[in-house]
């Protein structure tokens, strides 16, 4: 069975509120078996036009437990607390 990914480019427009999302998306990663393997952190371009300003990649046991997490209880908790926080773009990614 392939892994699952989650990779999330977001840019954070209320620091203050936004700890509150890293809370609640803490207490789902755990609850689903996320392993975190980019969570913030320095990004560097190393071609394009891309700015990114926070990343977070997820690993999960496998592509639907990836996709699932989205809309797991626990993270859409997160997901309100996160409203107006920050503008999210997120992908659910096949792994080897």
């Amino acid at each position: 069975m392939s892994s699952g990914y989650v990779i999330a480019h977001v840019e954070v427009t209320n620091p203050t509120q936004y700890e509150e999302y890293k809370k609640w998306s803490t207490v789902a990663m755990q609850a689903h078996g996320a392993e975190v393997c980019v969570r913030g952190g320095q990004v560097q371009p190393l071609e394009g036009d891309w700015k990114p300003t926070r990343i977070v990649i997820l690993k999960f046991p496998s592509f639907e437990k990836a996709k699932a997490f989205y809309e797991t209880p626990e993270y859409l908790k997160a997901r309100e607390a996160r409203a107006g926080a920050a503008i999210m773009n997120m992908i659910a990614v096949e792994g080897l």
